[in-house]
């Protein structure tokens, strides 16, 4: 029997130490290839975050840094006050975010201060509307009383995510800012039965709205036209209606607007029913007080005998 020599295909001691260290380099190698991909591509990731973190970054400040934009003509006080006529109370323009300019009542001549804050999705508001409106409408053609709207937003959430609170009170402001005596006529046209929309519908589009200002009668309709595609009083909407619901509210002890509508006369909030107009009515003479000339309001005429 013959004895194993070092050619029998195993490897010696050194031999195997070199695999070894061989094999390890290889592993080290391929590591180090794996490390540096992962770094760059870790790199790559941190770059482009930063990248959208400043886009983001740029974009806020773009948009903190543009003006907030106009207010509409006729509005100074987020209101619009009538007149005898219906005849609107001219104020210039401010500032969307601007401090609104109260009106002042004129309390020595026992003119009644009506103020309504109404949101034109409002179903509450429809329903005072059809009981009050005309009582109301006696007591300004007469001159007993100044009526002083407040168009407000606060039930967008009840149109299918379409804005219709918003873009109607952006519509009556594009009107009291370019047709302000066709303001009333409008603004209760959208509040009257068969066109105000349901909570929870669309409600009007902009082509709808646009379409009203004829019904209406409203003068400068192309201008008014392209304020109410543009909103032009959007940023007003917004900023208004925050105030309102903020407070506090002027020539009263009323502290901010809770619901719609809130309608407040010589600055005492109507608390009564919305659709019982002898309540409202006896309201509004207690408010008024002893100055009040209860005549200046329009009394059947007397049907002549045959």
């Amino acid at each position: 029997m013959s004895n194993g020599n070092s050619g029998d295909g195993r490897l010696s001691k050194n031999e195997r130490r070199e695999a070894a260290r061989e094999k390890a380099r290889v592993q080290r190698d391929g590591q180090k290839k794996k490390d540096r991909r992962t770094k760059l591509f870790l790199q790559g990731g941190v770059g482009l975050a930063l990248i959208a973190i400043v886009a983001v970054i740029a974009l806020v400040l773009v948009n903190s840094n543009q003006p907030v934009g106009p207010g509409p003509k006729n509005f100074a006080s987020d209101g619009v006050q009538l007149s005898q006529g219906f005849i609107a109370t001219p104020t210039d323009a401010l500032e969307a975010d601007a401090d609104p300019i109260a009106s002042v009542p004129d309390e020595e001549s026992g003119i009644l201060d009506i103020q309504i804050y109404v949101d034109y999705l409002c179903p509450i508001c429809g329903s005072f509307e059809a009981t009050n409106a005309e009582y109301i409408e006696s007591l300004v053609d007469n001159g007993a009383a100044t009526l002083e709207v407040h168009p407000i937003t606060i039930l967008d959430r009840f149109s299918q995510g379409q804005r219709y609170s918003s873009r109607a009170v952006n519509a009556v402001a594009c009107v009291a800012d370019s047709s302000p005596n066709d303001f009333y006529g409008y603004h209760t046209l959208l509040l009257s039965e068969g066109v105000q929309p349901a909570e929870n519908t669309s409600g009007l589009s902009n082509d709808d709205l646009i379409a009203l200002l004829d019904t209406a009668g409203v003068e400068n309709v192309p201008a008014i036209t392209e304020c109410i595609q543009d909103e032009t009083f959007k940023s007003w909407v917004k900023n208004s209606t925050a105030r309102a619901l903020s407070g506090p509210l002027p020539n009263t002890d009323v502290p901010q607007v809770t619901g719609t509508p809130t309608v407040l006369v010589n600055g005492l909030k109507y608390e009564g029913a919305v659709n019982d107009l002898a309540a409202f009515q006896a309201f509004v003479v207690q408010a008024a007080g002893s100055d009040f000339n209860e005549s200046s309001t329009p009394t059947p005429t007397p049907t002549p005998t045959p």
